[in-house]
This record gives structure tokens, sequence and C-alpha cells, in this order.
């Protein structure tokens, strides 16, 4: 049996409980309840925020100097994710603001170096249950309890700008379309959970999430959280584990194909249109439209980190006849392979679906045939699959402290490690 009471047993009860902070904190933001579209926010100029998250980031690295398995950080650390950050500061040099990008990007990778504490600083299953019971209990209590007591943040309220969005819950966060991703990552903690035998929690984790997903608003959220659930597990259950990672990207090219082809091929966009679905799908097709034609211009580069929205050449520019909405003023592209795309490049976007995409699926193959890694994995899996598609129609890769981009990265890592340590249920 384990001693429980043992140097090592408190060692292993601190580094869980700072992993527990950390990742609570990156959650739920120093203000939470904040509804998006602040200006400090927009331009990651919350001093607040910018001091919080640099002090997360230092108890992030102090901890893990010293209590971090050093084999699973270097089973974390990959060379493409660092290629990749290389194109993130890059793209401070191509930016019309570098001062609002050096902040941004400085933001993102203080995200990812907490993020990779969170992963390391648990030490067996029991301790990533431990974490993930904590976390998601705060988050989605905090959350119903800003619904019915202080509904006027909890929700979107009367929203004048996004009418369409009024009353519709957002919690703890934000906008609903953070708060759904995310409470859809605590329905896969709660299968994930259930799985590991820690029935009763798993159970009332993974039906809050879902019934708070219910009143996000959105019908592709709650339609491909079940759909990752069948997709990850189903096979593994007949026996057919290792097909997964195959389907599964065969899933995301087809996806892309549809939502691209729609904006690129015409007899793609006349399928769509003959199927009775919405092909501009809610006027997100103007907005692709006229980035690629901007990226056209800097194919190789793009326009710098967060840049393009806020240029002249978006600000200013002159509604093309063709297109149904005006993109002037709009703060992103609803799209987050486009808008990586824009901010660093397409080299940097086929970095990016290399380590984002193809990667975490490679690792998932490879993972250790341990029950523990590949629980874990199953888990990963299914936040990369919601977060992949997801991100074809909403934009949040690389930006700062996002909690659906976190969480995407939270997974994106955790698949790694489960492919190169070994996880035990429980720490001697």
């Amino acid at each position: 049996m384990p001693d429980a009471t043992g140097p090592q047993a408190r060692i292993r009860r601190i580094a869980l409980v700072i992993a527990s902070v950390i990742f609570g904190v990156l959650l739920i933001s120093f203000r939470p309840f904040t509804p998006a579209g602040g200006a400090e926010t927009e331009t990651g100029g919350d001093i607040i925020n910018q001091l919080g998250f640099s002090c997360v980031g230092a108890v992030a690295l102090a901890s893990m100097a010293m209590f971090a398995n050093l084999r699973k950080l270097a089973g974390i650390i990959r060379p493409g994710w660092l290629v990749m950050l290389v194109f993130l500061f890059a793209s401070i040099f191509a930016s019309s603001d570098p001062a609002t990008a050096v902040r941004g990007v400085l933001l993102t990778t203080v995200g990812i170096v907490a993020i990779i504490a969170v992963l390391v600083l648990p030490q067996d299953g029991d301790g990533y249950s431990a974490l993930l019971v904590s976390v998601a209990s705060v988050v989605i209590v905090i959350s119903y309890a800003g619904v019915v007591l202080l509904p006027s943040l909890g929700t979107h309220g009367a929203d004048a700008i996004e009418p369409q969005n009024s009353f519709l819950w957002r919690g703890v966060f934000s906008h609903k379309n953070i708060a759904g991703p995310v409470m859809a990552v605590f329905a896969f903690a709660g299968l994930y959970l259930w799985r590991r035998g820690w029935k009763t929690s798993g159970l009332l984790i993974g039906l809050s999430a879902l019934g708070f997903v219910s009143q996000t608003g959105s019908k592709t959220t709650m339609a491909l959280v079940p759909f990752a659930m069948l997709l990850v597990v189903l096979p593994g259950l007949m026996g057919l584990r290792k097909l997964t990672a195959g389907l599964i990207f065969a899933i995301q090219l087809a996806f892309a194909t549809f939502i691209f082809g729609v904006v690129l091929f015409e007899p793609i966009r006349r399928l769509v249109e003959n199927m009775d679905v919405d092909a501009t799908f809610t006027g997100r097709v103007s907005i692709w439209k006229f980035a690629l034609e901007a990226l056209s211009k800097r194919p190789w580069t793009g326009y710098g980190y967060e840049s393009f929205w806020s240029s002249a050449y978006a600000r200013h520019a002159a509604r093309p006849y063709y297109l149904d909405w005006d993109v002037r003023g709009i703060v992103h592209g609803h799209n987050s392979y486009l808008d990586v795309a824009m901010t660093m490049g397409i080299p940097a976007l086929l970095c990016a679906i290399a380590v984002i995409i193809v990667m975490p699926l490679v690792h998932y193959a490879r993972c250790r045939p341990v029950r523990e890694n590949m629980l874990l994995a199953d888990f990963f899996l299914m936040i990369v699959l919601f977060g992949t598609l997801n991100a074809m129609m909403e934009s949040f890769y690389f930006r700062r402290m996002d909690p659906v981009w976190l969480t995407l990265i939270l997974a994106i890592f955790g698949l790694g490690m489960t492919a190169k340590v070994v996880i035990p249920k429980r720490s001697v």
C-alpha cells in the first residue's frame, strides 16, 4: 500500500494542489464574469490579467523545477512545437502594432508553459482525476451560481450588440462561445472519471456540464460532444482502437473540405445548398472570402499577430458587392486555421496543422498499452477532435489565455505524454 503520510505523498499533494490552482485560474481568469468586447481585453492591455498571468507563469516554472518528472516533461516538449513558437514570435515583426503583438505572444507563451505544468505536476491517474474533479466542480458551481444569483453577469442578458445571444448562458466566462466548449471538455472529463471508476463524481460533472452546454444555444457543440465520445470510445470497445486515429483524421479532412469547399469550389457550394444547409455558415463565408483575398497578397508572412482585422486594410475596406457581410469592425475571422495563416503565413499554417492535428493522432496511435494511459489518451483525443472541428467555425488558436485554446493544448501535450510515459494508477 502507498504511504499516505510520508514525504513523497506530501510532495504529490502539494504538486496536485498547485496544478489545480493553476488550471482553475487559467479557466476562470482574474476577471470572471467580464463580458467580451472591452477595449483593454481585446488588445491584451488589461493590466490585472497581465500581472496575474505573469505570476501564474512564474509559479508554473518554479513548481516544475521543484516537483516535475523530467522524463514526463521531455515527453511533452516536441521539436514541432519549438518550430511553431518560432513562427509565433516571428509574427511580432510582421505586426502593424508590435507592442500589442509582444503582449499577446508573451501571454500565449505563458499559457502554454502553465498548461505544461498542469500536465506534469500530477504523478498518477488518481492525481489527474482529482485535478479534473476539483477544477470542474469549482468552475461549474460558480457558473451555475452566476446564472441563478447574477443573471445579468452569468448570462448574456438583453444583448443589444448580439441580440441572438440574449439570455444565453455564459457562466463565469466572457462569452457563450467559450462557455460551451469548456463545458464540453468537462463532459468528456465526466466520462473519463466514470470509466476510471469515479462514477458518482463523473456522472455529476458530466450531466451538469451537458446541462450547461444545452443553455449556451450552441447546437453544434451539443451535437459534437456525443459524436466525439462515441467516435473515440466505440472503436476501442469493438477491438478496433488502432483504427481510431485514421478514422478521426478522415473526418477532420472531410469537415475541412466541406467548410473550405463552400468558399473555393462552386460544385461543393451547390451541393451544400441542395442539402438545405446555410451555405454562408451564418455569414462566415463572406469573412473568409475577404480574408483569402488579403492572404494572397502576403502568403508567406501573413499580417502579424492578431493584426489583420484591426489593420487599415480591414477597417477601411470598401464593402465588396459580392459579400453579404460587412467585414469592417470584426475582431477575428471565425476560423482558427485561416486566422493562423493571416497571422503567420501559410508555412506556419502547415506547421500548425502538423502539431495540432497530425501529431496528436500519431501520439494516440503510439499510446502506451497501459490502462491509465489509454483512458487518459481517450479523454484527450475527445478534446482534440472536438476542438479541431470547432476551430473551423471559431477563432481561438494561439489566442492568449483563451480557455478553449488552453484546454486544446492540454489535450495535445497530454497525448504526447501518454505516448512517452507510463502513468500508474497510484504512485508509491
